[in-house]
């Protein structure tokens, strides 16, 4: 035992019998975690023992009051861990601590009982890191920080009572890190944070009681981090912030107050990210800020006083990314944005009142990333678009004002994704636009004025997916579609003018999903659909004109789901459904029409789902249903015409769901459906005809739920 080294007693009340005798001293003991531990466990344990030797202790959420005296004899120890002691009210309270000889690191997140610190705590030469995040009841910390020469990292994060620092916080000579977010009722720094010439990150988001900066913070030579985003209060920023020569980051985010930025900002030599998003008061960049040549990112999303950006942006040669977002004041750009050789991200959404792009766009010859979508009043493309020839993403989606494209769209030559979403003027595409080779997306679901798609489209031999839904003016799809060899998706959702789709369709070799839904005057599928081999999914809900499906259905053997919800005049389904291989999931839901299933519907072996829910014409169910062998759920709620279940229904040992609610005409329910061993769900509410249930429903062992509400002539 004496050897022991490491020793963890999580939760303990009490100590366990082994430990009981305090003679056993631990003389090699380095690793001690009481996380949990009751205040009696932990006195008992650290107060009868001598720990020289102890370098890591860990009291997390022990409900302790003091820390026992013993513990300040520990001379070794390293790292003390105080998470969470939240009756934790006083520290160090001993005149003499050995324990400060070698601690490090003392974390005390979240001790919300904490009011102040020692005056002892000067006396941690060899502390490097303190915490007290989320120390939300201390009001200050004594002068006698200073005198911490060692410390690195300093974390007063969310310490919400905290109101000032002291003067001697600059004398910390080794602090690299001072993090005071969310100090909300810090009002100002001490002019002695100049002296801080190590600190190298400096956090002050969410103080929203910070108006300004002292300007001794241009002093701090080696910070390279300045956060205040949410300082809501922050007005303006000093001018000496231009003398912060190693600044790589400044974070202004929801500073809303803050007007305009000084002139000095153009003096930042090293800054490579600028990020004044939902400065919502900020009206325009002064012209300095071209100055920023190791500028990468600049972000203004959200600026919604902006209304113009200065000539001189298009000096910042080394911008890759510039963030417009939302800048709803925002009219035009300047021409020299041309000139930025290095962007690759531009992001324009949301600007509503922008009415046109820069020739000069085109010269943006980095540009992989356009985003455009809702600049409600754009309402076109320069022609020089087409020079953009890194171009990948392009959205315009809602893009309420734009009626055409310029023929040049077809020179993008890298272009994977376009993007034209409920851009619900737009017409018509240019023929030019199926010399796009590099196309993978190309959506055009909303495009409620487009009544046809250029004949040479099938030329967009690398698209994947092409969305037509709510196309609502598209009569009909061109031959050439056919030629899409790389097409995995096709959408027609809504597409309601559409009566048929092209005859040889089945020539979409890689095709895996195909949705029609709401294509209301789609009458029939051609008889080439069997030979779409890759088809997963078919999606032909609401399809109101559909009244049969093609025999040729029947040689999808990769499709897994079949969507018919709805399908008011749907009949039949053909009998060689039941080839059908690797069916899951069959809705036939409110096909209002059909009056049977087909036999071979038991052939349909990996059926897990199975909904016939307000199927109001069927009568019955075939007795080959026993054999769906992997079937867990049956739906036949509101089949108002079914009077009876086939008694093979006991032969679905998988099934786990069963609902037959509302099914008025039901009379009864047949003796073998106390075979179901694996039901779990059984719904018989509202079947208003049902007298009795078979004694063998006694023998559902896994049943949970058993529903029969409005089950009106159901006898004891």
């Amino acid at each position: 035992m004496e050897n022991i080294e490491g020793i963890s007693l999580k939760k303990c009340e009490d100590l366990p019998s082994l430990f009981q005798n305090g003679s056993k001293k631990f003389h090699n003991l380095r690793l001690l975690d009481l996380t949990n531990a009751s205040p009696t466990m932990v006195e008992n344990f650290i107060q009868s023992r001598n720990l020289n030797n102890l370098r890591w202790l860990c009291l997390h959420e022990c409900m302790i009051q003091k820390l026992p005296s013993n513990l300040f004899k520990c001379s070794r120890l390293q790292v003390l861990h105080l998470t969470k002691c939240n009756n934790l009210h006083t520290i160090f309270y001993m005149k003499k601590l050995p324990i400060a000889i070698s601690l490090q690191e003392l974390i005390l997140s979240g001790c919300s009982s904490l009011q102040e610190l020692p005056t002892s705590i000067g006396q941690f030469n060899a502390l490097q890191e303190l915490n007290l995040s989320q120390c939300s009841s201390l009001q200050k910390l004594p002068t006698s920080i200073g005198q911490l020469n060692a410390l690195q990292k300093l974390n007063l994060l969310w310490c919400s009572s905290l109101q000032k620092l002291p003067t001697s916080i600059g004398q910390l000579n080794a602090l690299r890190e001072l993090n005071l977010s969310k100090c909300s009722s810090l009002q100002e720094l001490p002019t002695s944070i100049g002296q801080l010439h190590t600190l190298q990150n400096l956090y002050l988001g969410e103080c929203s009681s910070l108006q300004k900066l002292p300007t001794s913070i241009g002093q701090l030579n080696a910070l390279q981090n300045l956060n205040l985003g949410g300082c809501s209060n922050l007005q303006e920023l000093p001018t000496s912030i231009g003398q912060l020569n190693a600044l790589q980051n400044l974070h202004l985010w929801g500073c809303s107050t803050l007007q305009e930025l000084p002139t000095s900002i153009g003096h930042l030599n090293a800054l490579q990210k600028l990020d004044l998003g939902s400065c919502l008061k900020l009206q325009e960049l002064p012209t300095s800020i071209g100055q920023l040549n190791a500028l990468q990112e600049l972000c203004l999303s959200q600026c919604l006083s902006l209304q113009e950006l200065p000539t001189s942006i298009g000096q910042l040669n080394a911008l890759q990314e510039l963030n417009l977002y939302w800048c709803s004041s925002l009219q035009k750009l300047p021409t020299s944005i041309g000139q930025l050789n290095a962007l690759q991200k531009l992001d324009l959404g949301r600007c509503s009142k922008l009415q046109e792009l820069p020739t000069s766009i085109g010269q943006l010859n980095a540009l992989q990333e356009l985003n455009l979508s809702q600049c409600s009043t754009l309402q076109e493309l320069p022609t020089s678009i087409g020079q953009l020839h890194r171009l990948q993403n392009l959205c315009l989606r809602q893009c309420s004002s734009l009626q055409k494209l310029p023929t040049s769209i077809g020179q993008l030559n890298a272009l994977q994704n376009l993007d034209f979403l409920v851009c619900s003027k737009l017409q018509e595409l240019p023929t030019s636009i199926c010399q796009l080779n590099a196309l993978q997306n190309l959506d055009l679901g909303g495009c409620s004025s487009l009544q046809e798609l250029p004949t040479s489209i099938g030329q967009l031999h690398t698209l994947q997916n092409l969305y037509l839904w709510e196309c609502l003016s598209l009569q009909k799809l061109p031959t050439s579609i056919i030629q899409l060899n790389a097409l995995k998706k096709l959408h027609l959702w809504r597409c309601s003018k559409l009566q048929e789709l092209p005859t040889s369709i089945g020539q979409l070799n890689a095709l895996q999903e195909l949705n029609s839904i709401r294509c209301s005057n789609l009458q029939e599928l051609p008889t080439s659909i069997g030979q779409l081999h890759t088809l997963q999914n078919l999606y032909l809900g609401e399809c109101s004109s559909l009244q049969k499906l093609p025999t040729s259905i029947s040689q999808l053997h990769r499709l897994q789901n079949l969507y018919l919800w709805g399908c008011s005049t749907l009949q039949e389904l053909p009998t060689s459904i039941g080839q059908l291989n690797a069916l899951q999931e069959l809705n036939l839901s409110w096909c209002s029409s059909l009056q049977k299933l087909p036999t071979s519907i038991g052939q349909l072996h990996t059926l897990q789902n199975l909904y016939l829910e307000g199927c109001l014409s069927l009568q019955e169910l075939p007795t080959s249903i026993g054999q769906l062998n992997a079937l867990q759920e049956l739906n036949l709620s509101w089949c108002s015409s079914l009077q009876k279940l086939p008694t093979s229904i006991g032969q679905l040992h998988t099934l786990q769901n069963l609902y037959l609610g509302e099914c008025s005409s039901l009379q009864e329910l047949p003796t073998s459906i106390g075979q179901l061993n694996a039901l779990q769900k059984l719904d018989l509410g509202g079947c208003s005809k049902l007298q009795e249930l078979p004694t063998s429903i006694s023998q559902l062992n896994a049943l949970q739920e058993l529903d029969l509400g409005g089950c009106s002539n159901l006898q004891e």
